[in-house]
């Protein structure tokens, strides 16, 4: 019989490359999804279906952030974590042969704005803010589960990178057309991850039977905004990068539809536990994940 991996919200950047790497891997995927030709979050016997004798359940579902947070959206970004979240948790609670691992997804915008030292899971100082509320109600709508039978672990993933879509878009057509300075202060860092690490930390974790909790999925050397748009620069050779300042950053924001928290807040995670428990990032410097993502 196949091994059977169950995605939660695996329609997004992050989804597709899973469901590509476990199919090569040779697994049954399920997909659940609001889109079209996907097991519907409305399709309560069927998720039991999908979670019985499963493996492994990912959930990435949620609306994404980027948007403008006014009070519908908010609401949607809100539910669709939470909401989700206890969908698949009722779903294995009721089934008999649960899946060994549940692995949710979480933020490393649930930390605070640091620009003064690394948030590690057993140091870090949870923020304040709609952001840093959206990631405590959904970790905790995930641990409000006690499951006897199945491990959970919820990973609080930085920005990230890899090749088809995601922040790399916007990132690269930026610095093509000149615009790929500094961004605001520039001191703020950049806690990032590559796509293809994301994917072996998951499958770390899933070999590793003795680790539950929480786990700052992120590379071990986040650096600051300045560093990463010279980078980029430098990958693409474009010498000119033109910076954007504050105040033009908000404009552009409301024109796009976006919040400029998603540039400005300072995101210094560090991957504590990870590394403690003995995993080894192949991209473990920004340098070695352009050269890959932008070859």
């Amino acid at each position: 019989m196949k091994k059977k991996v169950v995605l939660a919200g695996g329609t997004g950047f992050i989804g597709k490359y899973l469901e590509k790497q476990f199919i090569q891997q040779n697994y049954e995927v399920i997909i659940i999804s609001r889109q079209p030709k996907h097991l519907s979050w409305t399709d309560t016997k069927g998720i039991r279906d999908a979670v019985e004798n499963a493996e492994l359940v990912i959930n990435l579902a949620g609306k994404s952030v980027d948007c403008r947070y006014n009070e519908t959206n908010k609401k949607e970004i809100f539910d669709s974590r939470t909401e989700t979240t206890k969908i698949i948790g009722k779903a294995i609670e009721s089934v008999q042969n649960p899946p060994e691992l549940w692995i949710n997804s979480s933020t490393a915008t649930i930390y605070r704005h640091a620009e003064d030292r690394a948030m590690t899971e057993t140091n870090g100082e949870i923020g304040e803010g709609f952001s840093v509320e959206v990631a405590k109600a959904w970790e905790k709508s995930f641990f409000d589960f006690n499951l006897s039978q199945t491990r959970q672990v919820a990973l609080r993933i930085a920005i990230v990178l890899g090749k088809d879509g995601g922040v790399m878009t916007p990132f690269k057509n930026l610095v093509r057309f000149g615009l790929g300075g500094v961004q605001g202060p520039g001191t703020q860092m950049f806690s990032w991850v590559h796509i293809e690490d994301v994917y072996k930390i998951i499958l770390f974790i899933r070999d590793r039977k003795d680790l539950k909790g929480v786990f700052n999925c992120s590379a071990p050397n986040p650096i600051s905004n300045k560093q990463f748009m010279a980078e980029m620069r430098e990958k693409m050779n474009r010498k000119i990068g033109l910076p954007s300042p504050r105040w033009m950053l908000e404009v552009g924001a409301v024109v796009i539809r976006t919040e400029t928290e998603l540039i400005l807040k300072s995101r210094w995670v560090i991957p504590e536990r990870l590394e403690q428990e003995g995993y080894q990032f192949k991209y473990a410097k920004i340098e070695e994940a352009l050269t890959e993502i932008l070859s």
